[in-house]
């Protein structure tokens, strides 16, 4: 999707699974949502889960050498999986939950699940130290399209380490293609399959989870008219940076939020573009029955008191009836192993129901 150029006050996004991630918290917070249909005033809380990959078991034997397709437009050869080095939290997570963590040598600091937390942060984000990973002596390093800076991925590659580059996830069409390409490069494509098909299924089980008539709340959370979707408006926040942006039709939220039965509220109002800063004009296109944000992000603008201080969220209907909705900013956009959880986490706070 594009990217707004870097800088200390808008990071680039290709997902926001990266942006400002020394401020992650551990785990998927789902507290401070709102009033749920059916309770005027209520707050609904969904069970926090453990901030823990569940690999599966046992752990595949990686079968090697292989060459495969690099995003990039490279083939990259893959000798030896004995030292993985993955640049981001999401790639991280995949090569763990398919049961070969414990090859996994170093981290981005996105990686906030358990098993990676004691591992060497080797970059932050797009800010990679080749030096740090080179120093780990690692046998393959896995990037994505957007990882950065470019010199530091050639400094990496010209050391002689395969490295291979990975499309960015943008919707959950996504989540199988990043576990085959990862599985496929580790030599472990039939784990990849297997991951493939317990992931779709518990996917698939968090969506049958959404109320059947479940309508957009109203007033004091007064339950929608029946079958009408809740418009979801995914605000990205920083509040010690003055960042404040509303997620259009690119920002990667899209595709959760049908997922969980919602309308992405600033695509339908016409945003065509990942993000575009909050404005009351835009909110008010916008109407949104609850604001998605992540959670940091809210502790960012001091809670749900500080998010409608924000112009023009006070007069959106989410405002009105301070219906907020947040998952941990290290899992919201991953598309990876742990995508339902954040659906039911979404689920559960959309529909004041537990999933």
């Amino acid at each position: 999707m594009p990217t707004p150029a870097a800088s200390p006050r808008f990071p680039r996004f290709p997902l926001l699974a990266v942006a400002l991630a020394a401020v992650l918290a551990l785990g998927l917070t789902v507290a401070g949502c709102g009033p749920h249909p059916g309770s005027p005033g209520a707050t609904a809380h969904a069970p926090a889960a453990p901030d823990r990959v569940e690999p599966l078991s046992p752990a595949p034997t990686p079968a090697l050498p292989v060459t495969v397709p690099s995003a990039d437009g490279t083939s990259v050869t893959v000798a030896s999986a004995d030292r993985i080095v993955p640049l981001t939290g999401s790639l991280n997570e995949i090569v763990h939950t398919l049961g070969l963590g414990d090859r996994v040598v170093a981290r981005d600091i996105t990686a906030t699940f358990e098993q990676a937390a004691k591992l060497p942060v080797v970059t932050r984000a797009h800010d990679v130290s080749a030096e740090s990973v080179l120093s780990l002596r690692p046998t393959l390093v896995i990037a994505e399209t957007t990882t950065g800076p470019a010199e530091a991925v050639r400094q990496i590659r010209d050391a002689g380490i395969p490295l291979l580059v990975i499309a960015p996830a943008k919707t959950l069409a996504d989540v199988p293609k990043r576990i085959e390409a990862v599985a496929a490069a580790l030599g472990v494509k039939d784990a990849g399959t297997r991951l493939d098909q317990r992931t779709a299924e518990r996917i698939a089980a968090a969506r049958k989870t959404i109320p059947a008539t479940a309508g957009a709340p109203g007033a004091s959370g007064a339950p929608g008219a029946p079958g009408k979707k809740p418009r979801v408006a995914f605000l990205y926040l920083r509040g010690t940076a003055s960042v404040y942006l509303l997620g259009g039709a690119d920002s990667g939220a899209g595709s959760l939020l049908e997922a969980a039965g919602a309308v992405d509220a600033g695509k339908e109002s016409g945003l065509a573009k990942d993000f575009t800063p909050i404005t009351s004009e835009a909110l008010a296109a916008a109407a949104p029955d609850a604001i998605l944000v992540m959670t940091k992000g809210l502790e960012s603008v001091g809670g749900i008191d500080g998010l409608v201080r924000i112009p023009g969220v006070a007069q959106t209907p989410a405002g009105m009836d301070r219906r907020v909705v947040t998952v941990d900013d290290g899992v919201l956009l991953n598309y990876g192993p742990r995508t339902d959880q954040v659906l039911t986490s979404l689920i559960a706070q959309l529909y004041g129901k537990a999933a």
